[in-house]
């Protein structure tokens, strides 16, 4: 298996436990590593063999700023099911990091990976 991978995708969405900090969006960092066969795409030089990553990204901010969530497993739960399912991807890893959240802390977040069971 072959992997496209976006880093650092900084995407504004509401996200937290406490109501008062998903009043306003927030901004997110993402690294993703999406799994699919790249073999064809690699012999035709063609968009259409792989996954279109801009779309992928545009995708992503769309939902997100359509959604609120309360905590970033939720968050990321929901980007891989949307890469996998929408894009046929064959398997999703994410970071999700929300940065400078807690004073003298870098960034908080998960790292999920979940595989497409129809494949």
């Amino acid at each position: 298996m072959d992997i496209i991978f976006l880093e650092q995708v900084k995407v504004q969405t509401k996200l937290g436990v406490p109501e008062w900090e998903r009043m306003m969006p927030q901004t997110i960092i993402l690294d993703i590593e999406i799994g699919y066969d790249l073999t064809n795409a690699c012999k035709s030089d063609a968009i259409a063999e792989t996954i279109d990553y801009g779309a992928v990204v545009g995708r992503i901010r769309e939902t997100l700023t359509e959604h609120s969530f309360q905590l970033v497993e939720a968050l990321a739960e929901h980007v891989c099911q949307l890469i996998l399912n929408e894009f046929g991807a064959l398997s999703v890893k994410i970071k999700v990091a929300k940065p400078a959240i807690l004073p003298g802390l870098k960034a908080l977040g998960v790292v999920i990976q979940r595989n497409n069971k129809s494949n």
